[in-house]
């Protein structure tokens, strides 16, 4: 048994901070692109992907190493593991992103946002427009996008754990 806490450690550690890297090296390119301020379809698809790969390659590695055998519950422990260390990264990344790199970033962000609103909507009043930025400042804070990051990361990664647990499990043959 602690063979297999160990092997769980050591995978979730492995592929948690292979996702995190990645993670933040697509984050670096979208930044040099200058596409950092358009979230859309290809960060959530991209970021989607990373997390499905890695989850499950981990959940392979570890049934690999514990001699084919792989328990639900021994799958949302890696999975979940490897969803939080990636997250972790990404988040201190993200962190010193919006603090140090672009400290403008979320006011860039939001202006954005106006004025896709305006053009999709150009009757729009001032009056709803301004409340809108409001609720959009109140939400925009770095703890508050941290805290929604992780726990995004890890509802995505219960979810992907799960699925692929219930696909991936085998449990000992029980002898009578």
């Amino acid at each position: 048994m602690e063979n297999q806490t160990t092997s769980t450690k050591q995978i979730a550690l492995t592929y948690g901070l292979i996702l995190g890297f990645l993670s933040i090296a697509f984050a670096v390119v979208m930044y040099a692109l200058g596409k950092h301020l358009e979230g859309g379809t290809l960060n959530s698809v991209v970021s989607l992907l990373l997390n499905i790969g890695f989850i499950v390659f981990s959940l392979r590695a570890f049934k690999t190493a514990n001699g084919g055998m792989l328990s639900l519950s021994e799958a949302l422990k890696t999975g979940i593991a490897v969803a939080l260390i990636g997250a972790i990264l990404s988040l201190i990344y993200t962190y010193i992103f919006m603090s140090f790199i672009e400290p403008n970033f979320m006011d860039q962000v939001l202006e954005l946002q106006q004025t896709k609103m305006l053009e999709k909507n150009p009757n729009i009043s001032d009056e709803q427009l301004e409340a809108m930025a409001i609720m959009s400042k109140k939400f925009s804070s770095p703890t508050i996008i941290l805290a929604i990051g992780l726990v995004w990361s890890l509802f995505l990664g219960f979810i992907i754990s799960l699925i692929a647990g219930l696909i991936m499990k085998k449990a000992p043959e029980q002898t009578y």
